[in-house]
C-alpha cells in the first residue's frame, strides 16, 4: 500500500462546543454535573448503565468524583448533551483520539430515557462524526460490548460498518466482555453525510417530531458496499 497523498495528521479536538440543528454539545464544565445527574436519575433502573464499567449513582455527590474527573481528561473527551429542550439529557464523548493514525472513537453514550431515540440524540452522533472528518480523520470509530444488541443496531443505523468481535477482550463490572468494532472511514463519509442531511431535515419529520424516512434506509447502501451481503 503506497503513501497517503496529501494527507496530514490533524489536530487534537478542542473544548469548544458544537451546535446542531436540535442538539448542542457542550464539553464536561462545573455546573453540567447537577442537571446531567438529574437526567440521569430518570433512568430509575439504571437499564442505561449496564454495559459501561462505572454507574449507576446513587447520588449526585456518588456522581461527582466521576464528572470531575472525566471533567478535565483529554481522552476521552466528554460533551454534555443539550437536547431541544434546552436541558441537559446525556453525555458522549470522542476517545481513543490518534491523530497520527487519523483514528478517533465515539463512546460513552449515556443517555437519560427523555433522550433516547430522539433526532437530538442521533444528531448528537452526527455532530461528532462531522466533525472529525471535517478535521482530518481517516476513521470514526464505534465499539460495543458485543451483547449489547442496542448498541449494535444503533451503529449500523448510522452507517458504521461491523468490522468483527475481539473475543474475551474485556471484564467489566466482573463479567466477560467480547468487544464489536465497528467504523467510517473517510471514503464512506461522503455518501452518509447525504444520508445524515436527509434524515435531518425538518421536513423529514412530522409536527411530533416523527421521523417520515428512517435513517437505516438511508444508510443501508452504504453498508452495502462496504459489504456486498448487505445488499
Amino acid at each position: 500500500m503506497g503513501p497517503l497523498a496529501g494527507w496530514r495528521p490533524p489536530q487534537l479536538p478542542s473544548r469548544l462546543p458544537l451546535d446542531g440543528r436540535y442538539v448542542r454539545l457542550e464539553p464536561f464544565a462545573p455546573g453540567h454535573e447537577s442537571g446531567l445527574f438529574d437526567a440521569f436519575a430518570e433512568d430509575a433502573g439504571g437499564a442505561m448503565w449496564r454495559y459501561l464499567p462505572v454507574g449507576p449513582f446513587p447520588s449526585v455527590d456518588d456522581y461527582l468524583p466521576w464528572f470531575d474527573a472525566a471533567r478535565i481528561a483529554h481522552d476521552p473527551l466528554h460533551f454534555a448533551v443539550r437536547g431541544e429542550d434546552g436541558r441537559l439529557g446525556g453525555s458522549l464523548s470522542l476517545l481513543r483520539i490518534d491523530p497520527g493514525a487519523g483514528s478517533v472513537e465515539t463512546g460513552w453514550l449515556t443517555f437519560a430515557p427523555r433522550l433516547q431515540r430522539t433526532r437530538a440524540a442521533s444528531e448528537a452522533v452526527i455532530l461528532l462524526a462531522r466533525w472529525a472528518f471535517g478535521a482530518g480523520y481517516r476513521r470514526f470509530e464505534w465499539k460495543c460490548n458485543a451483547a449489547n444488541m442496542a448498541s449494535r443496531r444503533a451503529a449500523q443505523r448510522f452507517g458504521f460498518g461491523f468490522e468483527g468481535v475481539f473475543r474475551q477482550a474485556g471484564v467489566v463490572k466482573g463479567a466477560n466482555r467480547d468487544t464489536a468494532w465497528f467504523a467510517i472511514t473517510d471514503g464512506d463519509a461522503a455518501t452518509l453525510d447525504t444520508a445524515w442531511s436527509t434524515w435531518l431535515d425538518p421536513a423529514n419529520f412530522d409536527a411530533d417530531g416523527r421521523q417520515k424516512q428512517r435513517l437505516s434506509d438511508l444508510t443501508r447502501p452504504c453498508l452495502a458496499a462496504i459489504d456486498p451481503a448487505l445488499g
